[in-house]
């Protein structure tokens, strides 16, 4: 058995991981040793990144995290599989096309909010159920939260007001989840390169409303502070996390 293929016991579900920061997480978490629930909408691309990691430990679990029944049926599944779960990276997110504030349509806010923000809530509810009724008991959960946690871009309100609320959803968790031993965490992510974050290196409005190309960073450093965060014992938390490109417009007046 090469060292791909050797287990460390533990149970990770980690949804959006088809693709991006969601696949690079899950990916070094494989490498790790976790077995890892692939939750997404669609089944392909999960099928690839299940078949990229070359090992036995992958689960591709298609589903949509703003349904109730189906995140029940993919934590159904992991536990049938699995039998626990140890960590939930909470990363599926989805934005509102980049129009002015008062031409967003009923739809596509509702969209984002279904996604970015309820659906991280059912995941974190069915986690906790799991994780407190498990032996050992507990586990950790991880919010993508965002830059856009802190401060929004121009013509993004749908995105940003669902990031701001991660946080109060982190806090309130890892509050709610010390009673089972589960620990609460958020990282917060900048111009990490992916598919969804390619165009910042193209140009994208600035505050001030100039077009500017911005610093951009390997999503893979990502996954290593996920990946770190996840490995201390449940009597450490990383409450927040920041991870950004050194020198994006975020620190400072712009």
């Amino acid at each position: 058995m090469n060292s791909e293929n050797k287990s460390n016991g533990k149970v990770a579900l980690v949804t959006g991981a088809g693709t991006g920061i969601g696949k690079a997480v899950a990916l070094a978490l494989l490498r790790e040793g976790y077995s890892v629930a692939l939750v997404g909408r669609r089944a392909e691309p999960l099928n690839e990144v299940a078949k990229e990691s070359g090992t036995d430990r992958a689960l591709a679990v298609p589903t949509d995290v703003s349904q109730p029944e189906s995140v029940a049926a993919a934590f159904a599944k992991v536990k049938e599989k699995f039998g626990r779960l140890d960590l939930l990276f909470n990363n599926a997110g989805v934005g509102a096309p980049p129009v002015n504030l008062e031409d967003i349509t009923f739809e596509q806010w509702t969209n984002v909010v279904n996604i970015n923000l309820t659906g991280s809530f059912l995941c974190a509810q069915a986690a906790i159920k799991l994780m407190k009724d498990q032996l050992p008991q507990g586990g950790r959960i991880i919010n993508n939260g965002s830059i856009s946690a802190h401060a929004p871009r121009p013509n993004s309100a749908p995105y940003t007001s669902t990031k701001h609320a991660i946080t109060g959803l982190t806090k309130s968790i890892s509050l709610d989840g010390r009673k089972y031993n589960i620990a609460c965490g958020q990282i917060d992510i900048g111009n990490a390169m992916t598919e969804l974050a390619a165009r910042m290196a193209k140009g994208v409005p600035q505050a001030n409303g100039e077009i500017a190309i911005e610093p951009m960073m390997d999503a893979k450093e990502v996954a290593e502070a996920v990946v770190h965060m996840a490995s201390l014992p449940l009597s450490t938390n990383v409450q927040f996390m920041t991870i950004m490109a050194t020198k994006m417009p975020f620190v400072g007046r712009g």
